[in-house]
């Protein structure tokens, strides 16, 4: 079988997908992009995109329950899932179906809808058709990781992809896994009116926190309701008539806690079967994850891995970074690589918790001496007159250079005054160019000169 020559292909429509295919079209090159499924990936469709609108009409429902607070009376709250899910499908389909006609309208480029695997280096075959290229993107994406517990096969189970099918609110959702994404989905279904409880192998939630970090989210989820099984390392699944029990330790007299519907939320796999790898010469690690370069290169001439399925982040700004990091190399306009990128993320509870460069355990591990400096957000007035007081800004600041090493924000607005820190970061200056910076009055963010001004040694 002959196959149908292109410049580019790009195997996959998630975040860094169409913004590669489309640069190729400005350049000319006739690109073919792939995709098997729902245009726009993990984000738009199962991620980012639907949690947050479930986040958002949560924080509504919240500040209602709130309305003595702010000098209002509100009749009692009627939660009607149906429509709240609704709201969260139209946003969905607005956003994938405007990934999918941009695809549609760029020149030079054929979109394919299909399976697509390797038989041959730099040679994938489509339905019936087989096409090749010099040039082959891989943005596979990922999926839940089901963890390998006892009873998993007894009973039914969610996970981020069917939660959000769901168009009534469970009676009690027991969350397996006390990280990013079960404590995204504790809250908003507690904020529904769901009971809500989160079992957790560890000691302490987000292990990649601080404990004062892992504390202050634990006592500002438990206010609203939110219960903790923590230590629970002996996880078991058992039907108990119509309910799911949850076993929650080990030993004979194990306490288990029983619901009505259970989220598993433990961890995420690379989309890398079935697409022939092997075939192509593309090395995988352990886990699945497309080993690459810090150029997004896989160990094949002439194929490149971005995204989820590479291992080397797991969000929509590492996928969207990792296109920028791979055009600057074809194009020639951008010397970037993936060592240049400085850790940064954040956790969408309400409120969120945003988080770059270092923790104190690594900053501590890396063996420099350190300023630190930690303010609680009732120093703010704008929290204070909001009503949003949880939750602390704390930075760890090289002693010798001043230059910033890592800062963690719980608290409102945390998830975009982080910026303000992470750019000063890239920058590779130091802090008194924050600290020396008149803000602007009423904000988040003029505690942050403030808070830099507190530098102590430490520890």
């Amino acid at each position: 079988m002959n196959a149908d020559p292109f410049d580019v292909i790009v195997v996959g429509a998630g975040q860094a997908g169409p913004a590669i295919a489309a640069r190729c079209s400005r350049e000319g090159l006739r690109t073919a992009i792939i995709e098997r499924g729902a245009f726009g990936g993990t984000c738009v469709n199962v991620g980012c995109v639907p949690t947050k609108t479930w986040v958002a009409s949560a924080r509504a429902m919240h500040l209602a329950r709130r309305g003595a607070e702010f000098g209002f009376d509100a009749a009692p709250l009627r939660v009607d899932m149906a429509r709240v899910k609704a709201r969260k499908d139209a946003i969905v389909a607005a956003s994938r179906e405007g990934v999918e006609a941009w695809m549609r309208s760029l020149k030079h480029t054929e979109v394919l809808v299909g399976e697509a695997h390797f038989v041959a280096p730099r040679t994938l075959q489509v339905g019936t058709r087989r096409l090749t290229a010099p040039r082959i993107v891989l943005n596979l994406g990922g999926r839940a990781a089901p963890p390998p517990l006892p009873g998993l096969d007894a009973v039914p189970t969610l996970d981020n992809v069917s939660v959000l099918q769901l168009d009534r609110v469970p009676e009690h959702l027991v969350i397996v896994g006390g990280s990013y994404i079960g404590l995204e989905f504790a809250q908003v279904m507690r904020r529904f009116g769901a009971e809500v409880t989160v079992v957790e192998r560890s000691a302490q939630l987000l292990p990649r926190e601080d404990e004062d970090v892992s504390a202050e989210v634990r006592a500002l989820l438990e206010a609203e309701g939110v219960r903790f099984a923590l230590g629970s390392e002996c996880i078991a699944l058992a039907r108990e008539g119509a309910q799911i029990a949850v076993g929650a330790a080990c030993g004979d007299e194990r306490p288990r806690v029983v619901g009505s519907h259970v989220l598993l939320a433990t961890g995420r796999q690379p989309n890398t079967e079935g697409i022939g790898l092997a075939e192509a010469g593309i090395r995988t690690d352990a886990r699945g994850y497309i080993t690459v370069d810090d150029r997004c290169a896989t160990s094949a001439e002439g194929v490149w891995a971005v995204g989820d399925c590479n291992g080397r982040g797991a969000f929509t700004h590492t996928s969207w970074n990792d296109h920028e990091v791979l055009l600057g190399r074809w194009f020639g306009d951008d010397a970037r690589t993936l060592a240049h990128r400085i850790a940064c993320y954040a956790l969408f509870i309400d409120p969120p918790l945003a988080r770059v460069g270092m923790n104190e355990a690594q900053a501590r591990a890396a063996g420099r001496p350190l300023l630190r400096a930690k303010m609680p957000m009732r120093r703010v007035g704008r929290a204070r007159e909001a009503g949003e007081t949880q939750g602390f800004m704390k930075v760890l600041v090289d002693a010798e250079s001043r230059r910033l090493v890592g800062a963690t924000l719980l608290g409102m607005s945390a998830d975009e005054v982080v910026h303000a820190l992470l750019d000063i970061m890239a920058a590779g200056q130091p802090v008194t160019t924050i600290e020396r910076t008149m803000h602007i009055h009423p904000t988040v963010s003029e505690l942050v000169p403030t808070l830099l001004q507190q530098l102590r040694p430490w520890p």
